[in-house]
């Protein structure tokens, strides 16, 4: 019997892709994006088409595994692994282990020796964020605070904005000035790519600032390279010359912003000629630049998180976002910024959590463990030490910040490690049990998005292979398992998609979960409001054309109290980071590295797949001419890569993706490397100014000739 399921994907994207799989006789068959929606329009990403590869993999995991012998990596082939290191149990005795084991680390050291581990591998709002809350929260777990990834910006945007909106996907095509800031759009946000090539057919242009020559800056009419790390100085200097030049919108300040006198006065310290020495680009080009964004109209920035992952990038972020609103670009169809929309899915999320049950155990809120700083605190954090880690919906092993740190915490044999995968990956190395887990093929989810406004119902279309489990249904068994008779435990998927969208926002009003399952996908129901040059309304959402920032003074705060209160400069600051070229330890280490994302890897989640891997180059170090003439280094030579954290070695790439003073490689699971190692034993725990986030933009590294023994 053949039929056609809708689902959403859940992968750590800001398209959240509507997906239509094709089963037969309860085999999915093939995957196509959907038509219908309006947004990612039919079509999928390399990755996801390829998606059935993914689900179907010879090397899933499928059966709860229990380690033999000691922890880390056996052999350099990641199948042979499974069969050499470990053994096929029943999920009762996992479960019961499980279970057993955290009750005895609880009575000993206290429930806070417990540590959950979890990030994006999946952004369904059930499968990353219900069950497994309420479980550890009922536990008295030590709280993760995940902020590896976009805290510094989701601060930095909210400090202005007080929200996390932005300008819808659709609008783009309206456009006329296109700023892509730190934005691979046409390598890791496909789905806006076609709305910026009709607004290009219309004459607009599109500018990238980034210090990587990426696939979009290949693409566009106008790229300027920035040193990394100086996002904040070229917003200065920007707004110094617009609000300079009076080219700022004075009706538009006047009316919905909070600090322009202060911000008018702090631009004056950064003209053109002086951020020009730090960022890089010619002080003519940054006039041009500003004067461009500022009288081209309507003129956007898509913003990512590229630029948040130094350690300034709190600040970065919060600069970049006064521009439109000193402009008044956000009353325009096409104008605004983009760097989330996820503010705008206002969800009943503490039914899904519940975190009052830590109460229970605790009787006061849990110990919050920031996850950049795993290798700290599984090796240095007391009162109690952490003794059990439960790893789902990510691989820390080879993701987080100061690699070598984080191994030798995962090496310790008192340290009990569940790891809830699909793969063998880079973490289940060091685990002592590993549970199977579905793919989104396999479960029913909410799907929400951070680059568009369309909430989704994911169905689903097979049945789970093996003896996988979702998340929800393997915390929901532990939490039986432990004991715990607490009703929520027991409420059912739709129960809890139920709860989510039980929610008294005017925007989820009219949105229920038979609605949901009967159109797919449902837009937030916005108002219709009048754009700024008519008197039509605008099907368009335009969330700050009339002011209404979710800030304290309800307007976009250019003056923070907020960011005074953490001892921040509280309109903004631009200072070089502590590991950069203007630092004194770059006389030692002399070249910025930029740890990126690969293209198609999505972090690291896509890694181990063949198709996937034949679009990627692994084990590269991208360098400028005149840094390896420097060195006597050639394209194709075996390189040392190396700061006072760790090394690694890479194969040169001179092919002028960087300037001078900038290397680039890229993130991948260590036991893809010969040595079991990847870029991450070069980045460090420091966090950034604003959200405690990762800054694995702001390393300092040393490259020379790898001379073998002879």
């Amino acid at each position: 019997m053949k039929k056609v399921v809708h689902a959403a994907c859940p992968h750590d994207c800001p398209d959240a892709c509507g997906v239509l799989i094709t089963v037969e006789d309860g085999r999915a068959t093939k995957i196509k994006g959907d038509p219908a929606h309006p947004v990612t329009r039919g079509f999928l990403c390399a990755k996801v088409a390829r998606y059935l590869d993914r689900v179907y993999s010879p090397d899933r995991v499928l059966y709860p595994m229990r380690r033999l012998g000691p922890k880390g990596p056996r052999t350099a082939d990641a199948g042979a692994r499974a069969t050499q290191a470990w053994q096929r149990i029943t999920w009762d005795e996992a479960l019961a282990e499980i279970a057993s084991r955290f009750k005895k680390i609880a009575a000993e050291f206290g429930s806070e020796a417990i540590l959950p581990f979890s990030f994006g591998g999946t952004l369904g709002m059930l499968n990353s964020a219900s069950m497994d809350r309420r479980f550890f929260h009922r536990v008295g777990a030590s709280q993760l605070a995940r902020n590896i990834c976009s805290a510094a910006g989701e601060a930095g945007l909210e400090s202005v904005l007080g929200i996390k909106l932005g300008t819808e996907p659709e609008q783009f095509r309206q456009s006329r000035y296109i700023i892509a800031w730190a934005a691979n759009i046409h390598g890791n946000n496909v789905h806006l790519w076609p709305f910026i090539e009709e607004a290009r057919r219309e004459g607009a242009k599109l500018v990238v600032i980034d210090p990587y020559r990426t696939r979009t800056a290949v693409c566009a009419d106008w790229y300027l390279p920035i040193n990394p790390g100086t996002d904040a100085a070229l917003a200065l200097a920007m707004m110094h010359v617009i609000i300079g030049e009076n080219l700022h919108d004075a009706d538009y300040v006047e009316r919905y912003t909070l600090g322009f006198d202060q911000l008018r006065d702090k631009v004056r310290e950064y003209t053109p000629e002086r951020v020009a020495k730090w960022t890089g680009i010619a002080a003519s080009d940054i006039v041009k630049l500003a004067r461009e964004y500022a009288t081209t109209r309507p003129a956007v920035i898509r913003l990512n998180y590229g630029v948040q992952r130094s350690e300034g990038g709190g600040m970065a972020t919060r600069a970049v976002a006064m521009l439109p609103c000193i402009t008044g670009s956000w009353k325009e169809v096409g104008g605004g910024l983009q760097l989330s929309t996820s503010g705008s899915f206002k969800l009943n999320k503490e039914a899904l959590k519940c975190t009052n049950l830590m109460h229970k155990p605790l009787g006061r809120h849990a110990r919050e463990v920031n996850m950049v700083e795993l290798g700290k605190s599984l090796n240095t954090l007391d009162d109690p030490p952490i003794q059990a880690l439960f790893v789902y919906g990510s691989n820390p092993a080879a993701t987080c910040p100061n690699h070598n740190e984080v191994i030798r915490g995962l090496l310790r044999s008192d340290l009990f490690t569940v790891v809830h995968e699909q793969f063998f990956t880079d973490t289940t190395d060091y685990a002592d049990l590993v549970l199977p887990a579905t793919t989104f093929f396999e479960h029913k989810e909410l799907q929400t998005a951070y680059g568009h406004y369309f909430l989704q119902i994911s169905d689903q279309a097979i049945e789970p292979l093996g003896e996988c489990r979702s998340n929800v249904e393997v915390f929901r068994a532990l939490a039986e398992g432990m004991g715990f008779e607490d009703g929520c435990f027991r409420e059912s998927v739709d129960q809890m998609i139920d709860a989510a969208l039980d929610s008294e926002h005017p925007w989820l009003r009219g949105i229920d979960r038979e609605r949901l399952e009967r159109e797919g996908h449902v837009r937030l129901g916005f108002e219709r409001q009048l754009s700024d040059d008519s008197s039509q309304f605008s099907n368009f959402f335009l969330p700050f054309a009339h002011g209404n920032f979710a800030t304290p003074s309800g307007k976009a705060e250019l003056y923070s109290e907020s960011v005074k209160a953490q001892g921040l400069d509280p309109v903004v600051h631009f200072e070089p980071p502590g590991e950069s070229r203007h630092s004194q330890r770059a006389k030692a280490f002399p070249l910025e590295l930029l740890a990126r994302k690969a293209d198609n890897f999505l972090n690291s989640t896509f890694s181990n797949l063949p198709d996937i891997q034949e679009m990627e180059e692994m084990g590269l170090l991208e360098m400028s001419a005149s840094d390896a003439r420097e060195r006597r280094i050639e394209d194709g030579d075996r390189v040392r890569v190396f700061n006072p954290r760790g090394d690694i070695l890479l194969t040169a790439r001179v092919d002028g993706a960087v300037q001078p003073g900038v290397v680039c490689a890229r993130l991948h699971w260590a036991k893809l490397s010969s040595e079991g190692k990847n870029i991450n034993v070069l980045t460090s725990e420091k966090l950034t100014d604003l959200g405690n986030s990762a800054t694995f933009y702001s390393v300092l590294v040393e490259v020379e000739l790898f001379q073998t023994a002879s």
